[in-house]
């Protein structure tokens, strides 16, 4: 399965990020889509799982849900919005992670993108950084990568400068 990933767009999806996730079987949300107009443009252009996060309205809260638990190819996918790293878990984030052991713990926002191994509980953490222009970052980033027979490859980094203003939605 491709899957595209992104988090944090706060009201835009625009066609650089189309463009880029157009190969991709599904997008993965982390949360703070923006608008639920955001949530409908992505899921009429590729099947989406997403997640609300803590500046989404209760237009977006009525269709998503706080955290996802799903299968991917072999592989146990954690997604919440407000997630932390190794070490620094937000605890509800870690009891989620400690109740159900995934192979990926997928967050957003921090508007950082980082991927790092936790080797302690033997799964990944993804963040996908922000593709949104609300922030502090100055680079909107995502990430798209396949998942096969249990293993994750090929992964990519979309970034695009800050400056470049997006059409919205």
């Amino acid at each position: 399965m491709f899957i595209g990933l992104l988090s944090d767009t706060h009201g835009i999806f625009d066609e650089p990020f189309r463009n880029f996730f157009s190969p991709v079987d599904e997008i993965w949300h982390a949360g703070d889509f923006g608008s639920i107009q955001v949530a409908e443009a992505i899921s009429a252009f590729k099947p989406l799982k997403g997640v609300y996060g803590n500046c989404d309205g209760n237009d977006v809260r009525l269709d998503y849900r706080r955290y996802l638990l799903f299968d991917c190819e072999g592989m146990k996918v954690l997604m919440t919005h407000i997630g932390g790293y190794p070490g620094r878990y937000d605890p509800r984030a870690r009891a989620l992670i400690d109740e159900f052991r995934p192979d990926i713990f997928v967050c957003g926002h921090s508007h950082i993108l980082k991927v790092v191994n936790d080797v302690r509980r033997d799964m990944l953490v993804i963040n996908p950084g922000a593709a949104g222009l609300q922030g502090f970052h100055t680079v909107r980033t995502a990430l798209r990568f396949r998942i096969e027979a249990g293993d994750i490859k090929d992964m990519e980094v979309f970034e695009l400068d800050k400056s470049v203003v997006p059409n919205r939605i």
